[in-house]
């Protein structure tokens, strides 16, 4: 078939090269540390199975259409819940998306247009990257450290762009236990966001998939409690506290831009699955903090397994990130290895990570990093699995 009746954004976007990766961690005997997925053992089972005789026993609104906004009382609880961060809001400034990853599409569909420059972590969530691929826009990335993103370099940056008659959309950020780094975002990083957003007249995205997880210290306010002219769009997700399968996220934001996401996403699905939501809105009533105890309980006890065994076997040249939660280390080796290079020699000695470069628009940087995933290999898997790493790193060193 020619090539020439694909669209232009068809022909742009390209299959997700962690994806790709993890069809390789399918050999028997392979430890992945490359997914991001997580730990079936924290889904709630017997609570889910009592809530779903009960929705279907009750009455049958679970299997009829639904509010494109989303379930009432679901958004009502998010409202509420979101005061975790120092986010105020009303259940009209949530829409309920069919996972994170739309929102991210629906915020690329009311915003960006061809060329259209989005400013990004460098690195920064794939997921996010492939999404406004999809729109045609034009990428700036701007280098994070331990603190979350250098806003110093981000005022350099945009201040060369209007040097050259150019000016950025979009800003996008995952200042919570950062994918892929684990990194999180200073307090005064994230005053400064906000100022230089304002400034300099830029849309946030923050992205907080993996907030609720954190095992250390206390929860930040986001960047969106210091948003005065509603400019900041946030992006929540039940599927790392919940179970992903049920695809329930959601929006936040005010005025014109959660309309525009709402109209947007009649012409995509009409409305996220309301059974789902149905599920997720009684869930989160009367068991996820109870749940949430548990969950942290476990999922912090794998980071430790991980960071005990990067300790113990890691080479000296390495470094790596100390995260307070979520579900990934960043790894940094020294310059001369290709990651992507050693990949095949990792796989021959059953251990697989992700390569670091698939998490930057450009091919030719991160190439000495990799990330590792905590949440889904069992404890003895991690340890192991950091040792056989750790082996084939001292070979390449």
């Amino acid at each position: 078939m020619d090539d020439s009746i694909f669209s232009e954004t068809a022909k742009r976007v390209k299959a997700s090269e962690i994806r790709e990766i993890l069809k390789l961690t399918q050999k028997p005997g392979i430890i992945s540390l490359a997914g991001g997925l997580p730990n079936p053992q924290t889904f709630p089972l017997e609570e889910i199975k009592k809530i779903v005789n009960d929705v279907l026993s009750s009455n049958n609104n679970g299997l009829q259409y639904g509010l494109t906004e989303g379930d009432p009382e679901l958004r009502q609880y998010i409202a509420k819940m979101m005061c975790k961060y120092s986010i105020t809001c009303t259940p009209e400034d949530i829409l309920i998306t069919n996972g994170s990853q739309q929102g991210l599409d629906l915020v690329s569909k009311i915003l960006i247009n061809p060329g259209d420059i989005v400013i990004v972590e460098a690195p920064s969530y794939l997921g996010a990257l492939s999404a406004f691929r999809s729109y045609l826009c034009d990428f700036v990335d701007v280098p994070s450290d331990d603190q979350g993103i250098r806003t110093d370099l981000l005022i350099e940056t945009l201040e060369t762009l209007h040097e050259n008659g150019k000016k950025a959309k979009i800003l996008y950020l995952v200042p919570n236990f950062h994918n892929p780094t684990g990194i999180t975002t200073s307090e005064k990083r994230r005053k400064e966001i906000i100022k230089i957003a304002n400034d300099y007249d830029l849309v946030v995205i923050e992205d907080n998939p993996y907030g609720e997880l954190r095992y250390e210290g206390e929860h930040l306010k986001a960047i969106k409690s210091y948003d005065t002219e509603g400019r900041v769009i946030y992006l929540g997700t039940f599927s790392k506290i919940l179970a992903p399968g049920f695809r329930i996220a959601w929006a936040a934001g005010s005025g014109e831009l959660i309309k525009k996401m709402v109209i947007a996403k009649q012409a995509v699905d009409l409305h996220t699955n309301t059974f789902g939501q149905r599920i997720a809105a009684i869930y989160t009533k009367n068991y996820l903090d109870n749940h949430l105890v548990k969950i942290l309980s476990f999922y912090k006890n794998k980071r430790d397994v991980m960071l005990s065994a990067l300790d113990e076997y890691m080479p000296k040249e390495c470094k790596w990130t100390r995260p307070e939660g979520g579900m990934f280390n960043w790894i940094e080796l020294p310059e001369y290895i290709d990651t992507k290079e050693m990949f095949t020699d990792a796989i021959n000695s059953n251990v697989a990570y992700v390569i670091g470069s698939a998490f930057y628009k450009e091919d030719n940087l991160g190439r000495n990093t990799m990330r590792l995933n905590f949440s889904f290999p069992t404890d003895s898997e991690i340890d192991l699995g950091v040792k056989r790493l750790s082996e084939v790193i001292r070979r390449w060193i």
